[in-house]
């Protein structure tokens, strides 16, 4: 499988957005890739809660999800949102979720994963986050099945801070996943210390692909993404980074490299609980 991460800076309209990324979707595209991968608030991310609400849509109305669901076809090529801020009842309340989506060759969604772990955080005295005020969290780990070519890929599925939880990503693994995806809006506060090792951490852990499409850029004059999109083979080799602007990565998908890294290191497959005196 041919996989590419595409890097940019999301707009606070949706609109305005896919103007920007719909022509380096038809670039990588061209480029005869399997997967297309964009980052976490793929059209749209906003300063606050009510500015969100206001932007977001039902998923039966996203004019996101309709559009690129429709380019998916077009090109004949599977698309993962890494999220659309996504409206939903919940015991008759309306309520956001940081939602991802799988679309293939058909224009088909095929899987849907909600954000689990919420960004809810204190950097510093002056510098904290508190995502679970604006999103539910997800309840459920998904992995999709993605045909290429007469060959299944399992895709595990997850968003930015879920990065920080390996047992999500350790029972993915477990559950055949042969590659995860960690679409993220990194901060760069947090991201310069912590986002290539952890990545390479999970990779190392599960023996999988991981394959991490990221935001870089300044927003709202108060926040800085980190960027570095990252696609990180079973080993925990970094095989492509984007750097720090707008930026397409692309890289093939061996399915025998998870075969040999597991054989070498098999460490996930033990399972067992300590005692802790």
């Amino acid at each position: 499988m041919r996989v590419a991460c595409i890097q940019y800076k999301s707009y606070e309209y949706e609109e305005k957005t896919l103007k920007k990324i719909l022509p380096l979707i038809y670039i990588a595209a061209k480029k005869k890739v399997d997967l297309i991968a964009l980052p976490e608030c793929a059209t749209f991310l906003n300063f606050n809660k009510s500015e969100t609400m206001a932007n977001a849509s039902f998923e039966k109305n996203s004019f996101s999800l309709k559009t690129l669901k429709e380019t998916a076809k077009t090109l004949n090529v599977n698309i993962l949102i890494g999220s659309i801020q996504t409206l939903e009842y919940k015991m008759s309340k309306k309520k956001l979720f940081n939602r991802s989506f799988l679309i293939n060759r058909k224009g088909k969604i095929i899987c849907k994963y909600d954000k689990i772990h919420m960004y809810d955080v204190k950097l510093s005295k002056h510098q904290s986050y508190q995502e679970s005020k604006t999103y539910e969290s997800g309840d459920s780990a998904k992995i999709a099945r993605l045909n290429i070519d007469g060959q299944y890929f399992k895709i595990g599925m997850t968003i930015c801070y879920d990065l920080r939880f390996p047992h999500l990503f350790r029972d993915l693994a477990l559950n055949g996943a042969d590659l995860i995806s960690v679409p993220s809006v990194f901060m760069h506060i947090t991201g310069k210390d912590h986002w290539h090792n952890l990545l390479q951490a999970r990779a190392i852990e599960t023996g999988c692909y991981i394959v991490a499409p990221a935001q870089y850029g300044h927003y709202f004059n108060k926040r800085k993404s980190y960027g570095h999109s990252l696609i990180i083979s079973p080993w925990g080799k970094i095989l492509k980074d984007a750097k720090t602007d707008k930026n397409i990565i692309i890289q093939n998908i061996d399915k025998n490299e998870i075969k040999k890294a597991r054989t070498k290191i098999p460490s996930i497959f033990v399972n067992k609980t300590y005692r802790v005196n």
